[in-house]
């Protein structure tokens, strides 16, 4: 792997131009098949590990590579992307869960060239829906497919819900800090993972947060692969890491995202580090159909 501390400011040399889209890649865009959304889930073993911050950041990283992108907020009952983008959503899931609303009438683009799908407590009713009401909703969720970044911000912790997401992406980052307890509850995850699932059609990834450095960072990853790897025959790779960076504390009491706030910070060059190399790495995405009947079971078209 390249090393991420040589690399960083790098990425801050390239033109303005680099994120707009050309002609031939809007084109590229208007003929992708649609249900070809890559679909990336960020979860944690604990909270206050920087999981939201991640996916909103990376969101706009994404964006400014000319991408096309969502965030869905679901987390169960702590819903809080749109609290850190300073936005009051008037609908969110739970309206499409009640049908009072459609996807596409719950969907806010925000100022900062992305869009995002507002969370509620109510989104753990998808467990208890009817035959009908399951393929109403699948129906709703399918509409987010034209999109081609859907970045899932899943809650805390290893609920039936949260596996599923993991389970059902392309790419599922899980993030932690060098913390011991943030460390134990991150292996924690992996390992349920591990014992729920045979094979994974994803890749497992692990993301550093308010590291002190490059050499911090990568023995907290080395101590997880490691370990992952001789006691539950799982591959994990590591993505990259977040230094510790008082720019980001500062950009949310601002509620607004570092990347906007301080876009030449420490913490902005590292996600769009991590963005640069997902892109340069991509997968062949199984797509948002394939993501529909993982979560739910069967195509959105049955």
């Amino acid at each position: 792997m390249e090393d991420q501390a040589e690399k960083l400011r790098e990425i801050m040399k390239r033109k303005n131009s680099s994120g707009r889209q050309t002609k031939a890649s809007q084109t590229k865009q208007e003929t992708k098949p649609a249900d070809k959304a890559r679909i990336i889930t960020v979860t944690s073993g604990k909270g206050g590990v920087g999981k939201t911050n991640l996916s909103v950041n990376m969101a706009l990283a994404f964006a400014r590579l000319g991408k096309k992108v969502i965030v869905m907020d679901a987390d169960l009952g702590l819903a809080n992307v749109n609290v850190m983008l300073n936005m009051i959503p008037k609908f969110n899931l739970y309206h499409v869960i009640k049908k009072q609303k459609t996807m596409r009438e719950i969907l806010v683009e925000t100022e900062y060239g992305i869009s995002i799908v507002a969370g509620a407590s109510g989104f753990s009713q998808i467990a208890n829906m009817g035959e009908k009401d399951r393929k109403d909703f699948i129906s709703e969720l399918n509409t987010l497919s034209s999109a081609d970044i859907i970045i899932i911000d899943t809650s805390a912790g290893v609920s039936s819900n949260v596996l599923d997401f993991i389970a059902a992406a392309d790419d599922a980052i899980i993030i932690t800090t060098p913390e011991p307890t943030a460390i134990t509850d991150a292996y924690g995850i992996i390992k349920i993972i591990a014992t729920e699932y045979d094979s994974l059609n994803m890749g497992l990834k692990l993301v550093v947060n308010r590291a002190k450095g490059a050499a911090e960072a990568k023995r907290v990853a080395d101590r997880m692969i490691n370990i992952a790897g001789q006691f539950l025959n799982l591959k994990v790779d590591y993505l990259g890491f977040i230094r510790d960076d008082s720019a980001v504390q500062q950009a949310v009491l601002k509620q607004k995202p570092f990347m906007v706030v301080n876009p030449k910070c420490d913490a902005s060059i590292c996600v769009q580090y991590i963005v640069d190399r997902m892109d340069r790495n991509r997968p062949v995405t199984s797509g948002f159909g394939a993501m529909l009947k993982r979560l739910f079971g069967r195509p959105a078209n049955q």
